[in-house]
């Protein structure tokens, strides 16, 4: 597969500021974000890709305010459910492969060990249905694609839930962080390389198709929101930070419009199976998010 030009949505986003640059060595890489293309219009998002004519391309927009989508269900359910399916037929209709990003939501937390992608999707709020219909949508085109089921996304710029709680360490004392969701704190930065390193497989390997399918891409080991922020919080310096403490509560202590999965770790065996790609345990990663 000769890739000349890769088209790249939603360069403003945490991955697909990412994105930018680990996608650079593979070909042209065409950036946009709004205004330039809007899923919330898919006909016109399918539009501006079949004009664009790329041979990759790289779907890191969505709806992401999960608790704003249970009052914003329908324009969530354009972006992250329609919109994708229109990417999809675009990317039938030029040969080109797509590459989506899903989510650990559209699990419902039932389960105690890790999800496989063969495990039942039972989302449990507006997001996570949304962002499954999309999915669905890109599976049912029949069009060669890459969906990456991603955990816990952070970053170290932007609105991540990192920065969040470091700027929250500067001003208080005492945070309280709901320790009984268990997840994969993932750094946007490994999902952009190993996405990069999975596209640079797939092209040395011939036809894109033999790699086409759903794969989870997460960090290694689990953790609770609680420990993610307390982690957080202990790298960072102590002249630089007023918190002393960060206090385990429950999801009933902090309630939310969208309810959220009690456990939604992801198994990764077969992105390292097929890729042989495996990503860091996130301690590891939350070390070297923080130096660089």
């Amino acid at each position: 597969m000769l890739v000349e030009r890769i088209l790249l949505i939603g360069k403003h986003g945490q991955v697909g500021w990412e994105l930018r640059r680990t996608l650079a060595p593979l070909a042209h890489v065409l950036a946009v974000d709004l205004p330039e293309i809007d899923l919330a219009e898919p006909a016109q998002a399918k539009r501006f890709v079949l004009e664009a004519k790329p041979q990759i391309i790289v779907n890191a927009a969505a709806y992401t305010a999960v608790d704003k989508a249970e009052s914003e269900p329908d324009l969530a359910m354009r972006i992250n459910g329609v919109a994708p399916g229109a990417l999809a037929e675009a990317a039938k209709q030029l040969g080109a492969l797509l590459v989506h990003y899903s989510t650990d939501y559209v699990y419902d937390g039932t389960k105690t060990e890790p999800y496989t992608e063969t495990d039942t999707p039972n989302p449990l709020n507006v997001y996570g249905r949304t962002k499954l219909a999309g999915d669905l949508a890109v599976q049912d085109t029949g069009c060669m694609h890459l969906i990456f089921r991603v955990c816990w996304v952070y970053s170290t710029r932007g609105k991540s839930f990192m920065r969040t709680i470091m700027q929250l360490a500067r001003q208080q004392e005492t945070l309280r962080v709901v320790a009984d969701q268990i997840g994969c704190p993932t750094w946007a930065r490994l999902i952009a390389e190993a996405t990069a390193l999975a596209l640079k497989h797939v092209l040395a390997n011939g036809d894109p198709r033999a790699f086409t399918g759903l794969y989870h891409m997460a960090t290694v080991g689990a953790t609770s929101w609680h420990g993610f922020a307390e982690a957080i919080v202990k790298r960072m310096p102590p002249t630089e930070r007023k918190c002393t403490s960060v206090v385990p509560i429950t999801t009933a202590e902090y309630p939310t419009p969208a309810k959220r999965p009690a456990y939604s770790v992801l198994s990764c065996r077969k992105l390292a199976k097929t890729f042989g790609i495996t990503l860091p345990h996130w301690t590891e990663a939350l070390e070297l998010a923080t130096e660089s």
